[in-house]
């Protein structure tokens, strides 16, 4: 330390001088002097300030009361008050170097212990400014520089973040008590669709464990497409020790599924993840509940082949209201469904892949001039076999028969989709879906054995057509019963789509139009009629931005591809730089929670399952 003279001509250490000084002046700056319980000043602006961002500087003391994500009230000297979260830092700066100055790194790399005195700078985004009254409004100046900063009190932060709901979450990231949750009962949140998304290992599996558990005890009903299996167990409380440890620290305890809420379904001839759950069932596909126009465009059918499958639709459908199939003969409720049936949003009722395929082989024999009637003449379905079916099906064979090699083709691809055993099966019913949407009822639907892509994508196909169908007519009835003055209740459902990049992918929707508008009509509609689409997938990147502009609430997991990054910040809007920035260092269990309720995107420390899964991201 350099010495220098004091007044009476002796040597004295500059640190001496300086303390002396200081007393002399009376002693340090107090920084509750002027304002309370502040911990930091407002700094001047520089050329590269930005709107609504400022910076706040603290003592060496103060440095780690500002946490990432923090809140803290800015009581401006002009006498306004405004509310800020800290976005970046705390960061620490020596208070008369820079701190990558010569002097600083050469002595630190030589082992010497060379640290000058320093102070905190963080920086925080202006949420708000703060009325008398307590609201927040949007700012229209900017605190002044040397402006005492507070923190907030974590019950003064919850009420700001509004992130309060019955569906818990986690705990919000720099905070001890604030837990995050979803509000079960507000129609402008879940029903207005959610994605969670993120890398394999993030934790989305634990999320939507976590998600589906509390829905159930929020009294949603919620059916979750299973591709991989992952979720065949979640009646069982976990055994993962890292499970078990992770809820200990937050006083949670490990619970499975109401057992008598939660039925575990699996496509027929096909096994389950799970073949000793206590309420397993297996069931078939009803091929006439899906569009003829999706059918085509999921079995990838030329145009010639489509021109022929409508062509033998048409002929279908003709012939099963002849045969009085449907509608049944003097039933004017199903005359008309009939009449105001739209196939682009499903099939036509009875119409079975069977039947449809003895009607393309029958036009085939007609095309190779065989009999008609004759024996050869294979028939696949019941109603084919019906008194007077054949006959009805000579009066619509076409006058000519045309390519002959494209409708072999369908045959073929028809013969193949038959082959797989999954539609209109003699020994496993189809899904009642009205019966899945009770109160609490938790429908798992096992894909993981289903070995086709193309196979999930008709299940899902299925799936969403008979919820909507059967949400629709809840709703119908909801609407009555309140015109008429009774009491009654819509059921809130939730549909979870697994792997949801199977399903709609940026490929898959320039070929299947038509799926993709069954999706977007299911979205819209769902939102007024408490339906919402959870979709889940570790490659977000192949999720067409159509599909992100249905979703308004979003759960980010790690995401590391800066390209995905990028495209996910024209998609949600809200998140600050210093959340973007987080996002591809999130560790498991992290997430960015962004939900039309809260105030502002938050980061979460995710719950741990509290449920068994088979598989662990």
């Amino acid at each position: 330390m350099k010495n220098l003279f004091d007044g009476n001509g002796q040597e004295t250490p500059l640190e001496d001088r300086l303390k002396a000084d200081i007393d002399q002046a009376g002693g340090p700056v107090d920084l509750d002097a002027d304002c309370p319980g502040a911990i930091g000043y407002t700094m001047f602006d520089v050329p590269g300030s930005e709107d609504q961002t400022l910076t706040i500087l603290l003592p060496e003391s103060n440095l780690n009361k500002a946490p990432s994500q923090s809140l803290h009230r800015i009581l401006s000297i002009d006498k306004r008050q405004y509310l800020a979260m800290v976005t970046a830092g705390p960061f620490a700066e020596p208070d008369t170097l820079r701190g990558d100055a010569s002097v600083m790194v050469s002595s630190l790399a030589r082992g010497a212990r060379f640290r000058p005195p320093f102070h905190g700078r963080v920086r925080a985004n202006i949420l708000g400014e703060e009325l008398n009254n307590g609201t927040l409004v949007p700012p229209r100046l900017r605190p002044l520089p040397h402006s005492p900063v507070v923190p907030l009190t974590e019950a003064e932060a919850a009420a700001v973040l509004k992130a309060t709901g019955d569906m818990r979450l986690g705990v919000a990231y720099g905070f001890e008590s604030i837990v995050v949750g979803v509000p079960s009962d507000r129609k402008d949140v879940l029903p207005r669709h959610l994605a969670v998304l993120g890398t394999t290992g993030g934790g989305k599996s634990t999320t939507i464990a976590g998600l589906v558990q509390q829905a159930q005890k929020a009294g949603i009903a919620v059916v979750l497409l299973d591709v991989e299996g992952e979720y065949a167990r979640l009646h069982q409380p976990t055994s993962n020790q890292a499970m078990l440890a992770a809820l200990a620290d937050r006083r949670l305890e490990p619970e499975g599924l109401s057992k008598d809420r939660m039925t575990l379904f699996h496509l027929v001839g096909r096994e389950s993840a799970n073949p000793d759950h206590p309420r397993l069932h297996s069931f078939s596909l009803q091929f006439g509940r899906i569009s003829p126009y999706a059918a085509m465009e999921i079995s990838n059918l030329t145009e010639a082949q489509e021109q022929r499958f409508l062509k033998a639709y048409d002929i279908a459908k003709d012939m099963l209201r002849e045969l009085g199939v449907f509608p049944s003969r003097g039933d004017a409720e199903e005359e008309r469904f009939a009449a105001e049936l739209d196939e682009f949003e499903r099939g036509y009722p009875r119409l079975t892949l069977r039947f449809l395929r003895d009607v393309v082989e029958g036009i085939i024999r007609a095309g190779e001039k065989e009999e008609k009637a004759d024996s050869s003449f294979r028939i696949h379905s019941a109603e084919m076999k019906r008194a007077g079916a054949k006959e009805a099906f000579q009066r619509r064979l076409p006058a000519k028969i045309d390519s002959l090699p494209s409708w072999r083709a369908l045959a073929g691809k028809l013969g193949r989709l038959d082959r797989l055993g999954v539609f209109d099966a003699d020994n496993a019913p189809p899904m009642k879906y009205k019966s899945l949407l009770q109160a609490g009822a938790v429908s798992v639907i096992d894909l993981s054995d289903s070995g086709m892509s193309e196979l999930n994508s008709i299940v899902i196909a299925d799936v969403l057509t008979g919820i909507q169908a059967a949400q629709d007519e809840a709703y119908s009835a909801y609407e009555a019963a309140r015109k008429r003055g009774e009491a009654a209740a819509i059921p809130r459902t939730l549909i979870v789509i697994e792997e949801a990049h199977e399903f709609l992918s940026e490929d898959r929707i320039d070929k299947m139009r038509i799926l993709f508008q069954q999706v977007a009509k299911i979205a819209k509609r769902g939102r007024k009629r408490w339906l919402g689409l959870v979709f889940v997938t570790q490659l977000p990147q192949h999720l067409p931005r159509q599909v992100l502009g249905l979703v308004n609430s979003f759960i980010l997991h790690k995401i590391s591809d800066p390209q995905v990054v990028a495209s996910l910040r024209k998609t949600v809007s809200g998140i600050d730089e210093g959340l973007w920035s987080r996002l591809p260092g999130l560790a498991p269990g992290q997430a960015i929670a962004s939900f039309p309720h809260m105030a502002r995107p938050v980061l979460v420390a995710i719950d741990a399952a509290r449920s068994e899964l088979r598989m662990l991201d």
